[in-house]
């Protein structure tokens, strides 16, 4: 008889994602029914990372689980984004799962919303590098051998030479001393590509970096401009070489 728990695994295609997954399977605890990412309606890449549909499939091919896609339209905000999530909780109930997984390392507001927005569904939330400092959340990334480069960044934190940088030793070194070196903060996000939980690795392309700029209107009515730095990626034939 199977008496692991069955769990849906949250999917960014980051460093700290890749990792959590890492640990989940290691420990043969949940049986993971599909990996879950929210992407843009009208961009077709991932919410948070700016991934393209087509490398988030590739990811899950080579990882072996069905990728599930959550799309949320641009302008509808959390709402929109509740509701796309509860029609998932719905689907994945139907299945009897009990479990939803995510990466979260110590972003405590973060943890509570989604405790919040679950358990209302009898959905437990798991954390499996909950409590970790970046260090030795890093620490433990850099030992699984898993490969993942930077692919965005607050431009106010890193300039435009870190985008396509791999994560590893001479990296973390690089990294200006007010950056959380995981980037916790929203400094900098990643693709993971290859190690440990991939049987093969995902071909891509980047492209040159972009600075892009957003207004994000606050409580008070003001707006606030945000800047970063990103890149085109892309799926390709060709595997993709760290220099």
């Amino acid at each position: 008889m199977n008496s692991r728990k069955k769990a849906v695994f949250n999917w960014s295609g980051g460093k700290d994602s890749a990792l959590a997954l890492y640990k989940i399977l290691q420990q043969d605890e949940y049986e993971i029914e599909a990996l879950l990412t929210t992407i843009n309606a009208n961009s077709r890449r991932s919410s948070m990372h700016g991934i393209p549909v087509s490398l988030l499939q590739e990811q899950a091919d080579s990882i072996g689980f069905p990728l599930y896609i959550v799309e949320i339209a641009e302008q509808s905000g959390m709402n929109g984004y509740e509701e796309a999530m509860r029609a998932a909780i719905s689907h994945f109930q139907k299945q009897s799962v009990t479990h939803f997984i995510f990466g979260d390392i110590f972003l405590k507001d973060i943890k509570e919303y989604r405790e919040k927005q679950l358990a209302p569904y009898g959905i437990t939330v798991v954390e499996p590098l909950w409590g970790y400092s970046s260090r030795e959340a890093m620490s433990e990334f850099l030992s699984s051998g898993l490969k993942t480069i930077v692919i965005t960044t607050m431009a106010d934190s890193l300039n435009h030479s870190f985008i396509g940088r791999t994560i590893d030793k001479q990296f973390i070194e690089d990294l200006p001393h007010h950056v959380d070196i995981c980037g916790e903060n929203g400094e900098y996000h990643t693709f993971c590509y290859a190690g440990s939980i991939f049987r093969r690795p995902v071909s891509f392309q980047i492209g040159e970096p972009l600075f892009k700029s957003f207004p994000v209107k606050k409580d008070d009515g003001t707006e606030q401009i945000y800047s970063y730095w990103t890149t085109h990626l892309e799926s390709t034939p060709y595997k993709y070489k760290a220099e």
